[in-house]
This record gives structure tokens, C-alpha cells and sequence, in this order.
């Protein structure tokens, strides 16, 4: 990888970061496209739909309303290497661009009330034209150096859905005031979460399945521990899916490990940075986005774009514990992970793009049997927040990433843990991260105890769907072959 120039100093607090989208757009146009199966089915989950005025109206405006874009990035299928930083470039001004169009729509409730047209005329009709003049420049980039895609200009239109954050008569969101005087949902005028968002594990039903083990499994673990981001390392970059964009990501990450990592890190700076593991072989990336309580503090970042300014909001809280292990494959060895190799697990986008690639698991302490992928949990008395991530553990043997970081890894069949032809099994990565959080009350919408929710793209609502976790590889070769000898052979390892 090219080393980018840097446009800022590394500081440990005040961008923020996401993940991206999956899809992809064939030669001949826009193809449905892989997408590996979810871990986990989605208990109850709610189905959410346009407004019968197809979501442009007052009927859609009236109601808490976001915004839904096709998500152009996760169409690409083919991006020759000469183009990859230039698309990159756009496919962030995209993301900006519907971040401050949901702004906008967020702060002109009155003038949409007044003017049926406002919403098509004044926000609308504008984005799809940034976004088709943005899409274009896309098309031109790929074109210079490989295939022109086809069909790209059809993704340009977006709309307005329905949220699901239901409001009063008086055009206040539900989830808001507490005992302070401060809004329940962290100052994020409607933005999210609601009490609908919430439900009791106890209520929840064990939904965990493990696949049968063959003669053939690897059955070890290793594990890697790196701490839970004692340093305070945070920022609005996504070196991953937009790398040498300044604020790509449009929220804040915590970080472990590598702590070289920033939107303009490249494969040397991974290299040559420290790491917060304690073995040092281990300099990977493991970062995710934060989690807040909605009690309406003020962060560093209560001003900055990532933060508040995108209705990121609340205080910022640490994991109690952070677990890293690595596991085996239910039906066969696994091989060595490639340096450098990119993951992206869930989508950070899964609230308008559906739940193709949604990968998010919620549940609580001495409940694990059960995990909740669009709720929220209320975990008992005693009991602590649990977010896990299971990462992809198949390679296609060739690349470290694809052009929608991606196609180069999928998950193992959920019933016989086999991967699909072409890809090799390799170590899981399996995240788990526990919070001492109170449990929110919901019969008076969080006034006596805040709800808390994961950062995300402000149109997505701080939904629980769209919670993700990204890693780079950085073991040292050493490390790395003494992890699949473990694993291999069916031993506990650290």
C-alpha cells in the first residue's frame, strides 16, 4: 500500500469512524450479490417501511423520518488499484452528504409541517443532485483505469423512511428528559434511541446454535489480550474504508492494539506502531464504535463533526472487559491469516441497507445463549452488557481486502462450519466486549435511568442492528504460525 501523505497529527480523541456496506455492481450492471449469512436470525425484529407517499411528503416528514440512500460503495465489485483513492475520496463525500442532509431534515420539522414540498424541494431534490454529480465522478475514476461501471447513476435517488422513533402531537421525540433537565437521548433531538429500541433478555428465548464439530475441527483458542482502550485512543477516521479521508467515518471508535491507526495509516505505519497487546507479535488493529450513555454529559467531541454534531452524543463509555480470542473451524484445519488482512464484520449501515450483512449481537452476562441482533437488551440486576462480534473466517487466498472490503472473506456455513469452494479456513476472530452499564427504564422513556446506545451514522438512528467491528492483521509471522499450531491442535493458548 502507498504511503498517504498526512494531512493531520494522530491525537487520541475527536474523530470519528465506521464501517461501510456490502453489495456489488457487475459488469453488465447491478447484480444481487453474496452476501454471507448473518450469525445470528433477528428475534422479532422490526420491519420498518416508506411512507405511502413514498416517503417525500408530509405524511413522511410528520412522523420521525430518516433518510434512505442506496449505498454505492457496497456495489462496487471490480476497483482497479490506479482509482482506489479517489473513489474512496467520493464514496466519503456521499456519506457526508447524507449526514448533513439529515441534519437538515432533523432541524425543519415547522418548515415541512407549513410546506408539503419543502422535504422534495429543499433537501431531496438537492442530494440526489450532489450525489448524481459525485456518482459520476465515481464512474469517470474507474473508467480511466479499468471497466466504466454500468448502472451507477439509478443509485443516486434517495428517500424517507419512516424511523420508528414515534412523536407526540407536539413534535417531541419519544426517549427524552431525564432527572437533570438534560434530554434522554443525550441532547440528539429524536435522534435515537427509543424505549421500542430495548427489551428485557429475560423476555428473549435461547437463539444459539453451534455447528456440529466433524473428526476434522480445529478446536483451540487463542487468545490476545490488549486492554480496552485505557488510553483513550479515539477518532472519526475509517483506515479501512476510507483511507486518507479526514473524518470519514462520521463516528467515534475505540481502539486496541495498534495504535498507529488513523485514516492515513498505511501497511508500514501498522508495522512500525505500537501496540497496547501484551504479547508485542501481536500489532493488529481491533477498534469498534463507542458506546454512550444518553445522560446528556458533554464529550470532547460534543462540537465536532463524529461527535454531537452528528448526533453522536453522551458519555463515552469504556468496556469493562475486552476479550479477544481466536477459534477454530467446525469442519477442517485452519491456515495462516495474510499480514495486512482487512475485516469488516456487520454493517454500520444496516438500518436503511437491510440486514444482508447485519452481524450485530447484544445480550447480557449469564445470558449469552441468547443474542438479540435489532434490540437493545435490559439485563437484570447483577448482570452486564455484552456486545460479541464472530469475524469471518474464510479467505479467498489471494487479497487482504476487496473493493467493498468484503468479497475476499465470508462466513463459514452456520451448520457445518465448512467454507464455501475457492476460500480456506482461518482463525475466527471472536470479540467480546462487556459494559457495567445500569439497565435503562423505560416507563418514563430514561428521565430515572439514560438509555445508552452505539455511535453510528446519523441517519441510522443509533439502531443496535448497525453495531460492527473492523480488524487489520498485524501478527508478527512467528505469532501467527504458533496461533494456527494451536488452534489445530486443540489447545488453550495465549
Amino acid at each position: 500500500m502507498r504511503r498517504n501523505t498526512r494531512k493531520r497529527s494522530k491525537t487520541t480523541g475527536g474523530k470519528a469512524i465506521a464501517a461501510a456496506a456490502a453489495l456489488t455492481l457487475g459488469a453488465g450492471g447491478l447484480v444481487a450479490v453474496n452476501v454471507y449469512a448473518s450469525a445470528h436470525e433477528t428475534p422479532g425484529g422490526n420491519t420498518l417501511k416508506q411512507s405511502p407517499q413514498g416517503g417525500t411528503g408530509q405524511a413522511a416528514a410528520s412522523q420521525t423520518s430518516t433518510i434512505d440512500c442506496p449505498d454505492v460503495g457496497s456495489r462496487l465489485q471490480q476497483v482497479p488499484e490506479q482509482a482506489r483513492a479517489e473513489v474512496d475520496r467520493e464514496l466519503a463525500a456521499l456519506d457526508s452528504q447524507v449526514s448533513e442532509a439529515y441534519q437538515r431534515l432533523q432541524s425543519s420539522t415547522r418548515a415541512m409541517q407549513q410546506d408539503n414540498g419543502f422535504a422534495n424541494n429543499a433537501i431531496m431534490g438537492p442530494l440526489k443532485d450532489k450525489r448524481v454529480a459525485t456518482i459520476g465522478r465515481i464512474s469517470i475514476a474507474i473508467g480511466r483505469v479499468g471497466n466504466k461501471p454500468q448502472g451507477l447513476e439509478a443509485l443516486a435517488a434517495c428517500s424517507l423512511r419512516a424511523s420508528g422513533n414515534q412523536s407526540d402531537a407536539g413534535g417531541n421525540q419519544s426517549g427524552q428528559g431525564n432527572g437533570q433537565g438534560q434530554p434522554a437521548n443525550g441532547g440528539q433531538a429524536g435522534n435515537g434511541p427509543v424505549a421500542a429500541d430495548f427489551v428485557d433478555i429475560a423476555s428473549v428465548q435461547p437463539n444459539v446454535t453451534p455447528p456440529r464439530a466433524s473428526q476434522r475441527a480445529s478446536r483451540g483458542t487463542f487468545t490476545t489480550q490488549c486492554g480496552a482502550n485505557e488510553n483513550k485512543l479515539y477518532n472519526t477516521d475509517n483506515v479501512i474504508v476510507a483511507p486518507g479521508v479526514d473524518k470519514g467515518a462520521h463516528h467515534t471508535h475505540d481502539y486496541v492494539g495498534n495504535q498507529a491507526n488513523d485514516a492515513f495509516a498505511d501497511n508500514d505505519d501498522f508495522a512500525g506502531g505500537e501496540t497496547t497487546c501484551q504479547n508485542q507479535g501481536d500489532k493488529s488493529s481491533y477498534y469498534w464504535p463507542v458506546l454512550r450513555l444518553q445522560d446528556g454529559t458533554e464529550e470532547f467531541d460534543a462540537e465536532q463533526q463524529g461527535g454531537g454534531a452528528e448526533g453522536n452524543a453522551g458519555k463515552i463509555l469504556t468496556a469493562s472487559q475486552v476479550t479477544l480470542d481466536y477459534v477454530g473451524n467446525a469442519s477442517s484445519k485452519v491456515v495462516a491469516m495474510p499480514k495486512f488482512l482487512r475485516i469488516i464484520t456487520g454493517d454500520a449501515k444496516a438500518f436503511t441497507n437491510g440486514t444482508m450483512n447485519a452481524n450485530a449481537a447484544w445480550s447480557c452476562t449469564g445470558f449469552e445463549n441468547r443474542q438479540l441482533t435489532d434490540k437493545y437488551p435490559i439485563c437484570p440486576e447483577g448482570s452486564s452488557l455484552v456486545r460479541t462480534s464472530k469475524f469471518q473466517s474464510c479467505w479467498d487466498g489471494q487479497n487482504v481486502d476487496s473493493a467493498n472490503h468484503r468479497d475476499h472473506v465470508t462466513f463459514a456455513d452456520p451448520k457445518t462450519g465448512a467454507c464455501p469452494s475457492g476460500f480456506k479456513a482461518i482463525p475466527q476472530l471472536v470479540q467480546r466486549l462487556v459494559y457495567d452499564v445500569d439497565a435503562p427504564s423505560l416507563g418514563d422513556d430514561g428521565q430515572s435511568s439514560p438509555f445508552y446506545a452505539v455511535d453510528g451514522f446519523p441517519e441510522q438512528m443509533h439502531k443496535p442492528i448497525t453495531d460492527h467491528g473492523d480488524f487489520v492483521n498485524v501478527f508478527d509471522e512467528q505469532l501467527m504460525n504458533e496461533m494456527v499450531r494451536c488452534v489445530n491442535t486443540g489447545r488453550q493458548c495465549q
